[in-house]
């Protein structure tokens, strides 16, 4: 049988969100792979993986 979770419960586990803060928005930082494809010198496709932080005020431009 589950554990029955409190309000109280819920809130401190919403609370303790792993990850940083934007300074712009306030909001927690989502860490992404960003994949992108480029092409090589030889003609063919080539992909550049990174690791971007996403958050409201980059959101637009990330996924855009």
């Amino acid at each position: 049988m589950a554990k029955q979770q409190s309000f109280q419960d819920k809130v401190t586990k919403a609370a303790a969100q792993s990850g940083k803060k934007c300074p712009k928005c306030g909001a927690i930082r989502m860490p992404i792979l960003y994949v992108k494809s480029e092409p090589s010198k030889h003609g063919s496709v080539r992909f550049s993986n990174r690791r971007i932080q996403v958050c409201k005020c980059n959101e637009k431009e990330v996924y855009a």
